[in-house]
């Protein structure tokens, strides 16, 4: 467990309107595990005096826990990515619904839960990257993964990673189950090995030559391009090129980062101050600078390395919704045989 007290004003306490000095504190459980936060955190205590206790672990650990303490829980945030396990905290009973009209103003609709209980605040588009070199004629959209065409080339992720369950359930959300089904197995039979490894090795398996088709979120590539990334030299990178999914059709498929207020909240008014100000504009452009992604509120300027990547559109589904189709996804990839 960290403390982090700081005590000078900030400049988002009056867009906000947040008191310069609350009292009290707030406990954080957060499956970010990024050091950038670290201005996160500080920012608010600077600006609120709320005392930030954070307790770090994997986000299917921190839910159990938050679980197993029960109405004893000290917990008053959930911080953790992806809308897969947000929709498993919701499940588990261990977020509660809040009402904000600051997050309702600031977040779009299709970035919350449906009945409030956790909100997005930072996303990343899951694109495809080729090899410039050797690809030609890259696939243009999620469905064309599966084209016999690309047979041997597709590297991706294993079955039981989040961003590859929400990928599918977003497919099954927008183009029905038989479809879904049928891409999965296209794009098993076009694996140019068995899943394995994060997003990285996905774009370092570019490099190698082990394929020449993978799927990965922007901010891994986006951070290669702001600094040194083991495997990614200058170089390398040269020879990537990257599509944004489906621009004639839904969209690119985002990912997200979000947060809900923890059922049995000690400090509830200390939580949704936390939540509004991850909204804030100050947060905001600090997602995009700190960690490369794309901030949920859409008036909110692009760091250098995401605006390198270009405009997109990105898919608007409701991923609440998207979310619902997990368990469905999973079924799929297991019929499939989707490792």
């Amino acid at each position: 467990m960290t403390t982090y007290r700081l005590f000078t004003t900030s400049c988002f306490v009056a867009l906000m309107g947040l008191p310069a000095f609350a009292e009290g504190e707030l406990n954080l459980y957060s499956s970010r595990h990024y050091d950038t936060d670290e201005r996160l955190y500080s920012d608010f205590t600077d600006a609120t005096g709320i005392t930030i206790n954070r307790i770090e672990g994997k986000g299917d650990e921190l839910i159990a826990r938050m679980q197993a303490e029960g109405a004893n829980s000290p917990a008053d945030v959930l911080l953790t990515v992806d809308t897969s396990r947000l929709k498993r905290a919701t499940d588990a009973g261990v977020l509660q619904p809040i009402d904000s009209a600051v997050l309702e103003e600031r977040i779009p609709a299709n970035l919350q839960d449906s009945d409030n209980r956790w909100f997005g605040f930072s996303q990343r588009a899951r694109i495809i990257f080729y090899n410039k070199a050797e690809v030609a004629n890259p696939p243009m959209d999620y469905v064309s993964l599966a084209d016999p065409a690309y047979k041997g080339m597709v590297c991706h992720r294993s079955s039981s990673n989040v961003y590859s369950q929400t990928l599918l359930s977003a497919v099954i959300e927008n183009h029905g189950e038989d479809a879904a089904t049928a891409w999965a197995q296209g794009v098993v039979e076009n694996f140019a090995r068995d899943p394995q490894g994060g997003d990285t090795d996905q774009l370092r398996g570019l490099v190698s030559g082990e394929c020449l088709v993978s799927i990965s979120n922007t901010y891994y590539f986006a951070r290669a391009i702001r600094r040194d990334v083991k495997g990614l030299d200058k170089a390398a990178m040269e020879n990537i090129g990257w599509v944004f999914p489906a621009q004639d059709a839904e969209g690119a498929h985002m990912n997200l980062s979000g947060a809900g207020v923890a059922a049995n909240a000690p400090n509830k008014d200390n939580a949704i101050k936390f939540l509004e100000y991850l909204a804030s504009d100050q947060a905001q452009q600090y997602f995009s600078a700190g960690n490369d992604e794309y901030p949920a509120v859409p008036s909110v300027e692009l760091s250098p390395s995401v605006a390198a990547l270009g405009e997109f559109k990105g898919d608007t589904v409701n991923l609440s919704e998207v979310a619902k189709n997990v368990p469905t996804a999973q079924k799929i990839f297991n019929a499939v045989g989707w490792k």
